[in-house]
């Protein structure tokens, strides 16, 4: 159907709803779906987090589980996980997933993908979102979006905008300068809404510059339909309005909570009073219920197409076979000192797997992202079906996880949007359903103590024992969780002083960290190997068997930065995290490794890292400068890294460069490699990074093969913003293009001039 086609109907519609069918459905009728009108045949809008699968089914006025088998689903990896395999069709094939169980379990609009910035690895849902840069979440974001879209689900991207922390998440405002917003914080959800066609967006808790993100005119009528056009339907986060007069003259459109008295929302009974009081005129109730029925004909669920709209389906094994494959390529190699890794399985007799992430679950935490999984693979599991029954594998918790007291009347979605909520991390009823969170640094007395002590033992005994020593420690959705923030980046519960005690009997031990962020490794130069893997999935635990013993190559890139210490994130030492009125983003655009590269600060692993069991060698590189007209010529598959970036696809796009670049797999091995290309200012001058991510590709070498990448880099590549002019330009001079296998591992470069 034509867009003008629907658009009539919508206006037909619209003008045989009353007042009060229209204010029914702009607002909550149950914890997650809106009113509808049946003499209409209008349906509810039935939404549903999460960014990891399609959460659990809920009553409709309790936040209380139904209860029913009906509603295990596949676990997906985490954002984290999804971008740090570099992968845009692996992106694409997360969102296909997604939308597919989103539509399979009735679902309208699915609550992600998460895309905001990690500007400190404190954030408490940092696993739920994909980088500290800007480029690569909208490279990752836009295949997402497309994949869920492509089940006549909505894909809602959140939060918009400049969502950076959970403690006081409701009443913090953030103050972030013009400029930062459009080259940091904005650019992830432009190319949602531009390039992905997402059909919905969720407004953010946190104020910005003095307004609610969910009810701000600025940024919701100003930045998102005014000047990016977006025609979609805007969600509050859930208890995310605090204004009826600002609700009903901003751009929202759905307002939604976590209280069950649906009638006293701010856009339900009150906004009808004041609109039969002529304070409010009916014309701005009209915009918002447009905009929701314009997105019931993209899905089908009106109209002459509603017969047409997909089903989708759950729990499928194509579905279980992504979630894998996505999880494979997500796992980072960080070290791998005398090529320890891969393990040779037909040499083991007696492994020794010590650490409680090695046999934990992590599906059911974490907020509104926990998932009711259908199954989860743990390390420990996948390790014992790779190897089979002639390897015997012994398990040793390793450390002590205090127990998790379990209140059952504590209800933390409402809590959490309770002024002062998370504001104390010591305060452990404020921090998770009530749980006990051991902070690996205060000593644990009686019981616990001694079994603490008991494990510890177990595990340096079995460690002398085994043949080969494989920990697997990390976080846990007491740390890694919605509602509060991390306090530091120690490993919890006595992780570092156990991991030191097993390197000094086993030097050659590998260690293993399942994480939603990153963690000071305090023993990394005693370690030899180091794998990192985030939440990965239902099949995680395969994918860390595989990847442990070989049969797959690693080939995941760090997303984000992994400092030492927390003094040398700028978001701390330079701005302001975590306070309780206001965050100042004083560091502008200096995030993550354009802050680190730039003063050259000496952290573990840096942007883009990864190994890999192959060698990639990079052997020649050229620059060269080209028309627009002659470059759109050229099928996608010629140019990697901006996707028809040219002129005949609506853009200003001059100056033009084309880089070629040249790679050779100089082992034995079939491997995988993110070639990263990056633009350097060689003059000084509007404040920039010493360089930005430009562009990227991910290539699949066979041993000895060599092939030549191309990317083409627009005006846009070395374009920064003028507060001044209010628009990007473009400053000419020299550049440098540096091509790399990380942000800290550049392999060629070439000048260039951009006049």
């Amino acid at each position: 159907m034509k867009l003008e086609a629907y658009e009539t109907q919508v206006e037909e519609l619209l003008a045989q709803l009353t007042l009060e069918e229209k204010i029914g459905m702009i607002h909550g009728a149950g914890l997650f779906r809106t009113g509808g009108v049946d003499r209409l045949s209008i349906p509810p809008l039935h939404m549903s987090d999460g960014p990891m699968g399609v959460r659990a089914e809920f009553a409709d006025n309790e936040w209380k589980n139904t209860g029913t088998t009906d509603d295990f689903v596949s676990y997906l990896p985490c954002n984290s996980a999804v971008a740090s395999t570099w992968n845009r069709s692996l992106a694409a094939k997360e969102g296909e997933v997604l939308g597919e169980e989103a539509r399979g379990r009735g679902k309208d609009v699915i609550l992600g993908p998460g895309i905001n910035i990690k500007r400190s690895p404190f954030c408490g849902r940092n696993f739920e979102y994909m980088s500290e840069d800007p480029y690569l979440i909208s490279e990752m974001v836009v295949p997402m979006v497309e994949g869920i879209q492509k089940s006549d689900v909505a894909a809602c991207v959140k939060h918009f905008a400049a969502n950076s922390q959970e403690t006081e998440r409701l009443w913090v405002d953030t103050k972030v300068s013009e400029r930062t917003l459009q080259e940091i914080y904005f650019p992830g959800f432009k190319a949602a809404v531009k390039e992905g066609g997402a059909y919905s967006l969720m407004g953010a808790y946190n104020l910005l510059n003095g307004e609610h993100c969910c009810t701000s005119r600025k940024l919701l009528n100003g930045t998102l339909r005014g000047e990016w056009g977006f025609d979609g339907m805007v969600v509050s986060d859930w208890g995310g309005v605090h204004d009826t007069k600002l609700a009903a003259e901003s751009a929202l459109d759905i307002e939604m909570d976590v209280t069950y008295d649906f009638g006293k929302h701010h856009m339900a009974d009150a906004l009808l009073e004041k609109v039969r009081a002529g304070e409010l005129s009916e014309s701005l109730i009209d915009e918002k219920v447009r905009n929701i029925l314009r997105l019931m004909f993209r899905l089908k669920m009106i109209g002459e197409k509603r017969g047409e709209r997909k089903s989708g389906t759950y729990n499928s094994r194509a579905h279980q076979d992504a979630v894998l494959e996505i999880a494979r390529e997500s796992l980072i190699l960080l070290k791998n000192d005398d090529d320890v890794l891969p393990l040779d399985a037909k040499k083991q007799k007696k492994i020794a797997v010590i650490g409680q992430n090695a046999a934990a679950i992590h599906s059911n935490g974490g907020g509104s992202a926990e998932i009711k999984a259908l199954y989860e693979i743990s390390p420990l599991l996948g390790i014992k079906k790779l190897l089979g029954g002639n390897v015997e594998v012994c398990y040793a918790p390793g450390y002590e996880i205090p127990g998790k007291e379990d209140t059952g009347s504590v209800n933390w979605q409402a809590d959490s949007t309770k002024k002062d909520w998370g504001a104390d991390p010591e305060d452990a009823d404020l921090k998770n359903e009530g749980k006990t969170v051991f902070d690996g640094k205060s000593g644990q007395t009686g019981e616990a103590a001694s079994r603490a002590e008991e494990y510890r033992k177990e595990a340096l005994r079995l460690a002398k024992e085994c043949d080969t020593v494989i920990f697997v420690g990390g976080l846990n959705h007491d740390y890694d969780s919605e509602g509060y923030d991390r306090k530091d980046l120690t490993l919890p519960y006595g992780q570092d002083a156990l991991i030191e005690e097993l390197l000094a009997v086993r030097p050659d031990m590998v260690v293993v960290i399942y994480a939603g962020s990153p963690v000071a490794m305090p023993w990394k130069d005693r370690a030899k190997a180091i794998l990192f893997s985030y939440y990965a999935g239902m099949e995680g635990g395969t994918a860390i068997a595989e990847t442990l013993f070989g049969e797959v190559n690693p080939s995941g890139k760090l997303a984000e930065s992994f400092i030492g210490n927390i003094g040398q994130c700028p978001a701390h030492t330079i701005g302001t995290f975590g306070k309780k009125d206001c965050v100042e983003y004083k560091e502008g655009v200096m995030v993550g490794y354009r802050y680190y590269d730039t003063v050259n600060e000496d952290i573990p692993f840096g942007f883009g890292h990864g190994l890999s069991y192959s060698r990639f060698e990079y052997k020649y590189m050229t620059a060269v400068p080209v028309t627009a007209q002659a470059m759109c010529g050229q099928s996608d598959a010629a140019v990697s890294g901006t996707k028809k970036e040219c002129a005949a696809a609506g853009r200003e796009a001059l100056p033009m460069y084309e880089i070629s670049v040249t790679v050779k797999n100089d082992s034995e091995r079939t491997g995988k490699e993110v070639v990263q290309v990056y633009v350097a200012p060689k003059e000084p001058g509007h404040n920039r990074p010493y360089h930005e991510l430009r562009a990227f590709e991910k290539i699949e070498l066979e041993p000895g093969q060599e092939k030549v990448v191309k990317f083409l880099l627009t005006e846009q590549a070395f374009a920064c913003y003028d507060e001044a002019q209010h628009a990007f330009v473009t400053p000419k001079g020299a550049y440098e293009i540096q091509v790399g296998s990380s942000s800290r591992d550049i392999r060629l470069r070439q000048e260039i001039t951009v006049f």
